[in-house]
C-alpha cells in the first residue's frame, strides 16, 4: 500500500489524516479530491479467496464478512472494512462493500462510452459527495480537471450525438445528453497522465451538483484482463 503522491503542479488533491477530517474538510479553490492515506492491517486477498464469488459485481453484507473461516490475519481485515462501513453510516450515509470480478462494458459504445472504464463524474441531484476506498485489487484513477476535456465538447463527437438525437442543438439536446449520461464523461487531453487512488486509501471526492463550489472529480474505474485479482472495493 503505496503513498499516495499527486501529479506535480497539481492542487486538486488535499491529504488528511483522519476520517473526521476526510468527512469534515470543504472543498473550495482547486480541491476537489481529499485523500487519508492508510497503511491497513490484514490479508484482503485471504478475504476474497474465501468468499469465492462469482464474475460480476457482489454485494457483501456485514454477516457475509463475519460469518467467513479466517486467519487473524483474514479476521483483521474484515474488521477494518466492517469500521469503514460502520463509520460511514454513523455519518448518515449508505456505504456498500463490493466483490467485483469484472464490469459490464458497453457492447456498442458508440460516440461516448459511458462504462465505468471510461472518465466520468458522478452526479447528483442535491448536495453529496461520493466516497470510495480499493482494499485489493487494481485501484480505480483519477485525470486532472485541466487534462480532460467532456467527450460532447469534442465538436467531432458533438455531432455524431446531433445526428444520433435528429434534432438542434438546443435544450432538448442538453436533456437528451443528460438523460443518457453523456455529458458526464471525459477524454483525455494529448500529454494527460492518469493517477492512482493506490490500495486503502479512503478518499472523498467531489460530485457534479448544482452549487456544487469546486468541480467535479473524474476518474474510472481501472481495466482490467482476465487473470487480473478481483477487487474488495467499499462506495458510498
Amino acid at each position: 500500500m503505496s503513498d499516495i503522491v499527486p501529479p506535480v503542479g497539481y492542487h486538486g488533491i488535499k491529504l488528511v489524516k483522519s476520517f473526521d477530517e476526510l468527512v469534515g474538510t470543504a472543498f473550495g479553490g482547486e480541491v476537489n479530491a481529499l485523500c487519508w492515506c492508510r497503511e491497513l492491517a490484514g490479508d484482503y486477498g485471504e478475504v476474497l479467496e474465501v468468499l469465492a464469488a462469482g464474475e460480476g459485481i457482489t454485494t457483501l453484507e456485514d454477516e457475509d464478512l463475519e460469518g467467513l473461516c479466517l486467519s487473524e490475519e483474514g479476521r483483521l481485515a474484515v474488521e477494518v472494512m466492517l469500521g469503514d462501513l460502520r463509520k460511514l453510516r454513523e455519518h448518515g450515509l449508505e456505504p456498500v462493500l463490493d466483490c467485483v470480478n469484472g464490469y459490464l462494458r458497453d457492447a456498442d459504445p458508440g460516440a461516448v462510452p459511458t462504462d465505468v472504464f471510461s472518465f466520468h463524474v458522478d452526479s447528483a441531484t442535491a448536495e453529496a459527495d461520493t466516497y470510495l476506498c480499493t482494499y485489493h485489487g487494481p485501484a480505480s484513477e483519477g485525470l486532472r480537471n485541466d487534462e480532460a476535456v467532456r467527450r460532447v465538447d469534442v465538436p467531432e463527437t458533438r455531432a455524431e450525438l446531433l445526428k444520433l438525437y435528429g434534432g438542434d442543438d438546443d435544450e432538448g439536446f442538453r436533456e437528451f445528453l443528460s438523460e443518457n449520461c453523456f455529458d458526464l464523461h471525459y477524454a483525455m487531453l494529448e500529454g494527460a497522465k492518469p493517477f492512482g487512488f493506490g490500495v486503502g486509501h479512503f478518499w472523498r471526492i467531489a460530485v457534479a451538483y448544482q452549487g456544487c463550489p469546486v468541480p467535479p472529480c473524474i476518474h474510472r474505474a481501472p481495466e482490467t484482463v482476465p487473470g487480473d485479482p478481483g477487487r474488495l472495493l467499499l462506495i458510498s
